[in-house]
């Protein structure tokens, strides 16, 4: 997968690293940035995503899509589709603009909107990559924990620089019998979660 990026695809991604990186030190105000994801962490998205089982893939906080960009290219693959929300309309406008610029359009459905207006009409989970404000992470696992099909991933971000915002669902997910947990110390950290 890595090998194989488009150059078109890579100048998209090295724009947005760039207008992540301005973002964080321009005063830009923080609903306004990107907040998205670092390189290493979107590599290691795609390597667990390209082994998932069958189910659905998606992601709760597109922003302007980069994340999304690496599980589309696992999903590309298993000739499978990611399923991304967005409930910030320029980020979606944003996010539109970067698949546009991709080939892994045909692997996004991109959803405008609250993503808990659309939770009850989700099937089996194969994968659940959480990227969206922090205060909403525990909702969001109460939501697709039992969705998740065995050996299913849900993947949080922000595990370590954002601990005590997301403290609250790690602890429920710690707590909860059927899936095994662990914190990953890459980028910004990412909290993962095994359905048994």
């Amino acid at each position: 997968m890595f090998s194989e990026i488009p150059p078109a695809l890579k100048a998209r991604m090295q724009y947005l690293e760039e207008v992540d990186r301005r973002d964080r030190t321009d005063g830009t105000p923080r609903n306004k940035r990107l907040r998205q994801i670092t390189y290493d962490t979107g590599q290691l998205l795609a390597i667990l995503a390209v082994n998932i089982p069958k189910g659905e893939i998606i992601e709760i906080g597109t922003s302007a899509g980069y994340s999304t960009l690496w599980l589309a290219s696992a999903a590309k693959e298993q000739g499978r589709t990611v399923k991304t929300y967005e409930i910030d309309e320029e980020k979606v406008a944003l996010a539109r603009e970067t698949f546009h610029f991709s080939e892994l359009e045909p692997h996004i459905e991109l959803v405008p909107g609250d993503f808990f207006l659309h939770a009850a009409a989700l099937g089996p989970i194969a994968l659940c990559f959480l990227d969206a404000e922090k205060s909403v992470y525990l909702r969001c696992f109460q939501e697709i924990a039992s969705n998740m099909v065995s050996n299913g991933l849900i993947i949080a971000d922000n595990a370590i620089d954002h601990y005590e915002g997301i403290k609250p669902m790690i602890d429920v997910a710690l707590a909860d019998d059927r899936f095994d947990c662990l914190t990953v110390p890459i980028g910004n950290g990412l909290f993962i979660c095994r359905r048994k």
